[in-house]
């Protein structure tokens, strides 16, 4: 019995968009499953000019179920991918599995997540949920580097048993990026697909570019506005870790990724950690550049045990990292963030700071009790003076003439200066390579 195709259905509109003209070509498109086709579209085309491989769940088709055909032919995707080196992008929209008492189920799933894991950090990988992604459709989902929701999708492990809005999503760090409807998601997904490599060995991508505002201003977003080109930076993981900053964008054309350690001196939590970490290891998956601003008053141990964790993520992530790194402290670079993110420690390969920034082992009011505490005796004031010490504390010992003099940074910028700055570090850097010690890889906290 032959299967007749809806070319009309959601699931081929939503290819449609994300396919450069709308064209595409579609993979095993009368593969059956249950006696109808099966639930997936599967296709390849080209996305702003590069080849790439999608699937999109056809909910019209017994709800999306997965089953057998539709795991085999999402699974064939990802070996194509793994022989031509080109991104994945998954739209995901389905109500589950088809269930029949057996392991067929899990088996189907279990060969999906396996052949997106063979591929992981070798090409990107996006996951669109434009619907429901349940189950282990949410591993699936999750096992990409970036996931895009419609605020209307839905994403859960069980029904009911937790709040699987995307909100929550978002909230939780597992929505990248959070959009209105399906169309502004896979025109979000063509973005990514086009600031990215094409997979681990590729360039990063050149574009034609137009500069941005100088910055005046040393707070840490107006600085990451100024250096990044006009118009060209993608916020990741906005509404998650918000006392960090994780973005891609272009400086001089060249892709980057930009991180904050901290937005005007906030500590930063567990969140920001993993989310600090999680972008690194990204990036340096791919080969791109990492520029990294610092201004915390260094990490929050309001939970103590699970900010260890995050911040050991954290260091080691950046200390594992062999993509070029440069990092520039805007602001105060208290205690252990230094060394996590920035300095020798850190392997940067530039360390820049601006001459108001503050870097230091202790908060400057605790390292004044610490190392003059006699100062303060007989004060008539003693919170002015504890103050006036630690302004002069930061304006010393913790200033970036010292950490200058002490070769722990490379050399001291203006803010407006920044962009400049940046461009002749990573020119010189683009060439960078690193033999590491025979090993798979680091066995870092999680």
């Amino acid at each position: 019995m032959q299967i007749e195709k809806n070319t009309n259905s959601q699931a081929r509109e939503r290819l449609s968009l994300l396919f450069d003209d709308g064209i595409y070509n579609e993979i095993n498109s009368m593969v059956k499953e249950n006696d109808a086709a099966a639930a997936v579209v599967s296709a390849y085309g080209y996305v702003n000019g590069n080849a790439v491989y999608a699937f999109s769940q056809d909910k019209e088709v017994n709800g999306g179920a997965v089953g057998k055909a539709q795991a085999e032919k999402i699974a064939k995707l990802y070996e194509l991918a793994a022989k031509t080196g080109s991104p994945v992008v998954g739209i995901h929209d389905s109500n589950g599995a088809f269930v029949d008492g057996t392991a067929s189920s899990l088996a189907a799933y279990g060969k999906m997540l396996s052949s997106s894991a063979v591929v992981s950090g070798v090409v990107p990988q996006i996951s669109v949920i434009a619907g429901t992604c349940a189950g282990t459709a949410a591993m699936l989902a999750c096992s990409s580097d970036f996931v895009i929701m419609t605020k209307e999708s839905e994403f859960f492990m069980a029904p009911n048993t937790a709040n699987g809005s995307a909100e929550a999503a978002a909230k939780a760090g597992i929505a990248s990026i959070l959009c209105d409807d399906e169309k502004e998601a896979v025109l979000a997904a063509r973005e990514l697909v086009n600031i990215l490599p094409v997979n681990n060995l590729a360039a990063v991508p050149m574009f034609e570019f137009a500069e941005g505002t100088p910055a005046s201003a040393s707070d840490v977003k107006s600085v990451i506005s100024a250096v990044a080109d006009a118009d060209s930076a993608i916020e990741i993981c906005a509404e998650y870790g918000k006392a960090a900053y994780t973005g891609f964008a272009t400086i001089g054309g060249s892709t980057v990724g930009i991180a904050a350690a901290g937005i005007d001196g906030a500590k930063l939590t567990a969140d920001d950690s993993g989310k600090l970490a999680r972008f690194v290891r990204t990036c340096d998956a791919f080969s791109i550049p990492v520029v990294t601003f610092v201004d915390s008053e260094g990490f929050d141990e309001t939970d103590v045990i699970s900010s260890v964790k995050a911040m050991t993520t954290l260091a080691n992530s950046y200390a594992e990292a062999t993509t070029a790194k440069i990092a520039v402290v805007a602001g105060k670079a208290i205690g252990p963030v230094f060394a996590a993110v920035a300095g020798d420690s850190a392997n940067s390969d530039f360390t820049y700071a601006y001459e108001n920034a503050v870097i230091a082992p202790l908060a400057p009011v605790t390292a004044v009790e610490f190392m003059w505490h006699d100062k303060l005796s007989g004060a008539s004031d003693l919170a002015a003076e504890r103050n006036k010490l630690a302004d002069e504390y930061s304006k010393t010992l913790a200033s970036a003439v010292t950490a200058a003099e002490n070769n722990y940074i490379d050399d001291i910028i203006a803010p407006e200066k920044t962009r400049e700055v940046l461009l002749a570090a990573l020119d010189i850097l683009s060439g960078k390579r690193v033999q590491k010690l025979p090993k798979k890889h680091n066995n870092i906290q999680f």
